[in-house]
C-alpha cells in the first residue's frame, strides 16, 4: 500500500533498471553492407517506424526518439490509480524532447548526481523490438545485435565511470554466434550482459537457450563471472494473442485488456523455468541471472509448479528446484509491485531496486520509491537500494556493517 510518508534514506543507490535512448544510427552504423536494406526507418505519414526484413513494426511508438513521453507519465496507470480510465496516450500527456542523459553517458552521469543514484544499469530500448522482429533470419538477428553493441560500446562504454554499465546484447540462435558476442563484449570491458528471455530461433528451428546443446555457452559465461540479465522485451507471444482477438496494433500503448491479460509475464516464468527443468543452472551452479522490469507476481505459481512437479518427478530434478532459484536468481520487482513476495520466495538478499526510468511506466524520480515502500528500515534500504545489485554484479556492497542489512524475516508495515 502507498505510504507517502516514509522518509527517503541515504544508502547509496543502485538503480538496477534504467535505459538510453539509442541515436538513430544505432542499428545501422556498423551494420555490414549486406544487411543494410534490411533495416530501414520508414515514413508512415506523419510517423517513423522501423521496417526490419521489410516487416514494419510499431512496438516502439516513435524509434527515433526524438520525442518521448515523460519519465514516469504512466505513473497513475501501473499504480492502479486511473480513476479517470484514461488511455496511455492520453495519460502520458505533451511529448518531450529525449532528456539529454538518455543520449550520453556525461550527462547520465550529471543526472545520477541530481537523482542521488550512485551507480545504475543502462539498458537499451530498441534492442526490446529486434530479436523479436528479426527472429526468423537469425544470421540478420546476429549482424544487428553485434552492430548494436559495437555501437553501445562507441557511444556509452560498456562501464562510464565504473557508474553507468551499459549492458551489451547477446543472442543466442546459434551457439557459435552467442560465444564470438560473448568474447566480444569481455574483450571491451562489459561487466554485464543482456539476454531477451524468450525461446530462440536457430538452425534446429526455434528452441530453449537453456537446453543442454547451448552448455558451450553457458559454460563460457560461468568461466568469465559475467552476469546476465533477462529484461522484458516485446512479447514472444504475439502470434498465439493474435488467435484470440484481431492483430490491430502491436503498439503497447494501445494494446488491449485482453492482450495485457494474456501476455502477462509468461515468458519471464517460461525462461527460468527452462534454466531449472531443462538444467543450466545445475550444471552451471556459478550462474548470477537477474530478472529486470519482469513484475514479481509470477514468482509464486512458479514456486508452486515447480514443487508439485518435483513431487511427481523426482528424479527430473538432482536438486530442489525452488533452491536452484535461490540460488541463481535475483529479481528486480516492479516499483508498484511487491517487495515482500519476492523476500518470502526468493530472498531478501535477491532482491533490487529499479526505477525505469526514464521510461513512462517508470518513476519520475528513483527516489519516488518510497511512497510504494514496503517494511523499508533502515536495515533493509541498504541491501534493496543498492547492495543487492552490487552483489549480483560482483561489486564491493556500501553498506560498512553488511551483517546488520539482512534482518531473519520481513515484516511488512
Amino acid at each position: 500500500m502507498p505510504q507517502p510518508d516514509v522518509p527517503i534514506h541515504d544508502a547509496p543507490i543502485f538503480d538496477a533498471d534504467s535505459h538510453m535512448y539509442e541515436t538513430a544510427e544505432a542499428l545501422t552504423k556498423y551494420l555490414p553492407e549486406q544487411y543494410r536494406q534490411a533495416v530501414q526507418y520508414v515514413q508512415i505519414g506523419r510517423h517513423t517506424r522501423i521496417a526490419i526484413n521489410g516487416r514494419i513494426t510499431d512496438f516502439i511508438p516513435n524509434p527515433t526518439f526524438d520525442r518521448v513521453a515523460a519519465p514516469g507519465a504512466h505513473e497513475k496507470f501501473f499504480a492502479g490509480d486511473n480513476t479517470e480510465g484514461l488511455t496511455l496516450r492520453e495519460m502520458q500527456g505533451k511529448a518531450i524532447e529525449a532528456p539529454a542523459a538518455t543520449r550520453n553517458p556525461e550527462d547520465r552521469v550529471v543526472e545520477l548526481d541530481r537523482q542521488g543514484v550512485r551507480e545504475c544499469l543502462n539498458y537499451p530500448t530498441l534492442a526490446s523490438l529486434v530479436e523479436h522482429s528479426a527472429a526468423d533470419d537469425p544470421e540478420l538477428t546476429l549482424a544487428i545485435i553485434h552492430a548494436l553493441n559495437q555501437w553501445m560500446l562507441e557511444h556509452w562504454t560498456y562501464a562510464y565511470q565504473d557508474r553507468v554499465f551499459s549492458t551489451p546484447i547477446i543472442n543466442c540462435a546459434e551457439v557459435d554466434g552467442a560465444r564470438r558476442e560473448l568474447e566480444y563484449i569481455l574483450d571491451n570491458g562489459a561487466k554485464v550482459a543482456l539476454i531477451k528471455p524468450a525461446p530462440v530461433k536457430g538452425l534446429h528451428g526455434w528452441r530453449s537457450p537453456a537446453l543442454p546443446e547451448f552448455d558451450p555457452f553457458w559454460r563460457d559465461v560461468e568461466a568469465s563471472g559475467l552476469p546476465i540479465v533477462l529484461h522484458a522485451s516485446q512479447p514472444p507471444l504475439d502470434e498465439y494473442v493474435n488467435k484470440w482477438e484481431p492483430p490491430n496494433t502491436k503498439n503497447f500503448m494501445a494494446m488491449s485488456s485482453f492482450r495485457w491479460l494474456a501476455l502477462g509475464h509468461r515468458e519471464i516464468s517460461d525462461m527460468i523455468g527452462s534454466l531449472i527443468c531443462h538444467g543450466t543452472l545445475t550444471r552451471f551452479p556459478d550462474l548470477r541471472i537477474a530478472s529486470v522490469e519482469n513484475g514479481s507476481s509470477w514468482i509464486h505459481p512458479l514456486f508452486h509448479d515447480l514443487a508439485d512437479l518435483t513431487r511427481k518427478m523426482p528424479q527430473n530434478f538432482p536438486e530442489d528446484p525452488l533452491d536452484v532459484f535461490r540460488r541463481n536468481i535475483w529479481v528486480s520487482p516492479f516499483w508498484e509491485g511487491s517487495v515482500a513476495d519476492v523476500v518470502e520466495t526468493v530472498g531478501w538478499d535477491k532482491v533490487m531496486f529499479g526505477s525505469d526510468y526514464p521510461h513512462p511506466e517508470g518513476l519520475p524520480e528513483p527516489k519516488g520509491f518510497w511512497k510504494y515502500a514496503e517494511g523499508m528500515d533502515d536495515r533493509r534500504t541498504w541491501d534493496f537500494m543498492g547492495d543487492n545489485a552490487r552483489r549480483f554484479m560482483g561489486l564491493p556492497i556500501a553498506n560498512p556493517d553488511p551483517d546488520a542489512a539482512r534482518p531473519p524475516a520481513f515484516a511488512t508495515v
